[in-house]
């Protein structure tokens, strides 16, 4: 699907200065107090509901305005800890600093003026095979490593997942399904022959992924903006919505396969192959009575040596709905983070935020609970491309941006549902 043109100015995004503690501390202090008044409103609103069976209108608008205000706040607070989180480009980390430079300034004429000869000469000569009719040139080390360490923080599931990088279009990774055979012996004890283990080995095909940025000449003229930045900037939100559909949802065919894309079964009927989910009790909602208990069952449906590192993962409207739950001591289960940059906790675990996930409805699965490090792999190949086209759109200059990424479940035992649904 194709992205819409950024006519943002490079200027405007290379002056965007990292936040001040002072900022961020605001911010936080306006967060919690935030969650504090959405807190007591929400008390409030249970005790209606206990006194009269049913909340005041005016606390229930109250409370969804207090919703609204905890995301909007949770936002602004990603969003300082990101821009302070983001590291400066590192001129001069190519293959030696001499080569690193020119390859930079080559690439610098390309961008600013079109003007391919240099850099063309440079990927003849190390095997390259990159020309403009061919899909563009690669984009310098830096600007490469750039985009990947900015999409690692804001593509939420690339963010908990393994990323490798390959330079095959498909990466195979061997996983044991089942190991090998052991037990005990006495010392002078005959030993069974073991078994062979099983084996499976996951094929990650790398789909194409692209952005568009756009700029005018003028801009592209001015010596003050830094391009390898602007770039890179450019693409982050692109790539990242993109990656973060993919991840969940992705068909496997021309976009990498999510971990909600393998067939979903009763955690007690689990195999491998398919995701094993545990029911809430009632359809398209949580279960009238202790409805915290299911949630309790999914964290339990996963093994010991995976909760260590699991996550929840879920949309924000099913977060604002898990906002409210509480325990059998009335404490809530959801938990804001600690610190600025942090992430908030349901039930101890750490809660990751993907607008791909499904909301709350019949039969859906809007809660995705494990060890996505042991169960989802991204893989990253080598090289992201950049063709110049500046006839296009003009008078605006296009950089046709590409990059390769696969992904799919490597470990379907690391990753539990929750489905909304009677069973």
């Amino acid at each position: 699907m194709m992205t819409e043109l950024s006519l943002r100015s490079p200027e405007t995004k290379a002056a965007e200065a990292a936040p001040s503690s002072l900022e961020v501390v605001t911010a936080f202090d306006d967060f919690m107090r935030a969650f504090e008044a959405f807190r007591e409103t929400n008390d409030e609103r249970l005790a209606e509901i206990e006194a009269r069976l049913s909340p005041d209108v005016v606390t229930s608008e109250k409370l969804s305005r207090l919703d609204d205000a905890l995301d909007r706040q949770q936002k602004l607070l990603d969003d300082l800890a990101l821009k302070g989180r983001r590291p400066a480009l590192a001129a001069g980390e190519g293959p030696s600093a001499v080569a690193g430079r020119e390859r930079k300034t080559a690439f610098d004429a390309y961008v600013r003026r079109g003007a391919a000869a240099s850099l063309r000469g440079l990927e003849s000569k190390a095997l390259i095979a990159g020309t403009d009719g061919q899909g563009g040139y690669l984009v310098p080390d830096e600007t490469e490593r750039e985009i990947g360490r900015r999409l690692a923080k804001v593509s939420p599931i690339r963010a908990i997942a393994t990323v490798r990088a390959s330079t095959a279009s498909v990466f195979r990774k061997p996983f044991a399904t089942e190991g090998f055979a052991s037990g005990w012996a006495a010392e002078t004890a005959a030993r069974a022959q073991s078994a062979t283990p099983a084996l499976d080995e996951p094929a990650f095909p790398a789909m194409e992924l692209f952005a568009m940025p756009a700029a005018t000449q003028t801009l592209l003229d001015d010596a003050a903006v830094d391009l390898d930045q602007w770039i890179a900037e450019e693409v982050e939100t692109a790539f990242a919505e993109q990656e973060s559909v993919a991840f969940v949802t992705g068909d496997g065919a021309t976009r990498p396969q999510g971990f909600l894309t393998p067939p979903a079964v009763a955690n007690a009927s689990w195999s491998w192959g398919s995701i094993g989910y545990v029911a809430t009790g009632a359809a398209g909602a949580f279960a009238a009575s202790n409805p915290s208990d299911r949630l309790l069952d999914l964290v339990y449906a996963l093994r010991a040596g995976y909760r260590r590192n699991a996550h929840f993962v879920m949309n924000r409207r099913t977060q604002a709905a898990v906002r409210k739950l509480k325990d059998g001591d009335g404490r809530y289960l959801w938990e804001p983070p600690a610190t600025a940059g942090a992430e908030a906790t349901l039930m101890g675990f750490p809660l990751v935020e993907a607008e791909a996930m499904p909301d709350i409805a019949a039969d859906a699965h809007a809660i995705a609970f494990g060890d996505f490090r042991r169960g989802y792999l991204v893989v990253d190949r080598v090289g992201v491309r950049i063709l110049r086209d500046p006839f296009t759109s003009k008078p605006y200059v296009l950089f046709y941006t590409t990059k390769r990424v696969g992904g799919g479940v490597q470990d379907f035992d690391a990753i539990k549902t929750l489905r909304f649904a009677a069973s």
